[in-house]
């Protein structure tokens, strides 16, 4: 039996790398809460962008 479907790409990988590089971006800056939520913001955005382009394959 074979699986015709591709593995789904992961992105728990992006959102974390994101999430500690707006922390720092973000300190550096003087405002790491601002920079922390923006990493979270972008990672999900690119999470669900992720997902938007697989969920048909």
């Amino acid at each position: 039996m074979t699986n015709d479907r591709k593995n789904p790409t992961g992105a728990g990988a992006i959102i974390a790398f994101l999430i500690i590089g707006g922390a720092i971006v973000g300190g550096l800056m003087g405002q790491p809460s601002i920079g922390l939520l923006t990493g979270v913001g972008l990672g999900v955005l690119i999470a669900v962008l992720l997902w938007w382009r697989e969920r048909d394959k």
